[in-house]
């Protein structure tokens, strides 16, 4: 993650912004006096609360863990022609 200070961050907010945007890279800006504070992209942010999400949720952990066991042993569905087809035509 960069870092920069928070004056440089100021004075080229536009850039900064634009490239948390474009980049999907948060920034990290630090001030000599108070906290530092992180910069990301809205659709950033909401993804990662999602994850969190899915993290601390117990019953869906569980049901990724048994979809992946299922998959490891060659189990679960096989989608046929018809429906990659479907999926690959989205």
């Amino acid at each position: 993650m960069d870092s920069i200070s928070v004056n440089k961050f100021r004075d080229n907010l536009k850039t900064y912004v634009e490239q948390v945007v474009n980049n999907h890279a948060p920034i990290k800006v630090t001030r000599r006096s108070g906290d530092d504070f992180i910069v990301m992209s809205a659709e950033d942010w909401e993804r990662e609360q999602e994850t969190l999400y899915i993290l601390q949720n117990s019953s869906l952990m569980s049901q990724i863990a048994d979809s992946i066991a299922t998959h490891s042993k060659g189990g679960g569905h096989k989608p046929n022609d018809k429906d990659m087809n479907e999926i690959t035509d989205l």
